[in-house]
């Protein structure tokens, strides 16, 4: 078996995406508008986002947190996936990209289940505590941060609750013990909470797809 190249592995990944989700005019528009407003393409790929609707589905979550919402095309994937009086509260710091999201998860039909809250993610959280808690729990913003949000994913959640990690391989780099890169010291971090912290259960997969080569950490909160 031979090693794949990025042609082979994008055409996979496009194989995937047409035979188990096909086309989904919200979901393209969301992914359209956020490139027209210049925002980076940074969203997950359409299979990892129909990967957090099934999690949704199979934990049974009706209380979604999410760090990280940019254009809210993930967003648009859990809230589809929590019954219709769930809720997804996502934290977004830039106002003008909070304005884009909620343009999106209106038109998508789920606007009604989703709570923005603006601010940066280590101001924001603190505020939730005292909440019902999440069952379900997606990190991806700032890298650097990833063990501040760690640690509020189980302080506002419970037993049970699971905790998705994104962008934990970084092409590779992420098992560089010399990077001096902020955004990949700060996924190694999490990954050595993850490990070490008592209050996780957890393990990682190597992803390959329109993205590229990264991955994500799964963990359920003990």
């Amino acid at each position: 078996m031979s090693d794949p190249t990025p042609d082979q592995w994008r055409r996979v990944d496009a194989y995937l995406t047409e035979t188990l989700i096909g086309h989904d005019p919200a979901l393209e528009g969301a992914v359209a508008d956020q490139n027209a407003a210049g925002l980076p393409a940074i969203e997950v790929a359409p299979v990892n986002g129909k990967f957090l609707h099934l999690l949704a589905r199979i934990s049974g979550a009706r209380r979604v947190l999410e760090i990280g919402t940019l254009g809210a095309y993930s967003t648009i994937w859990m809230a589809r996936g929590i019954p219709d009086d769930g809720r997804v509260v996502t934290i977004e710091a830039e106002p003008r990209i909070a304005e884009i999201a909620r343009a999106n998860l209106d038109r998508a039909g789920v606007g009604h289940k989703v709570d923005i809250r603006l601010g940066r993610g280590a101001d924001v959280l603190p505020t939730l505590e005292g909440q019902e808690p999440f069952d379900l729990v997606f990190i991806d913003a700032d890298k650097e941060s990833n063990t501040v949000y760690l640690d509020w994913a189980a302080r506002l959640g419970r037993s049970g609750t699971v905790v998705v990690v994104d962008n934990t391989v970084r092409g590779g780099e992420v098992a560089n013990p010399a990077t001096e890169n902020p955004q990949i010291i700060g996924v190694q971090r999490g990954l050595e909470m993850l490990g070490r912290d008592p209050r996780f259960d957890a393990t990682a997969l190597q992803t390959l797809d329109l993205k590229g080569w990264d991955g994500v950490a799964l963990a359920v909160v003990t």
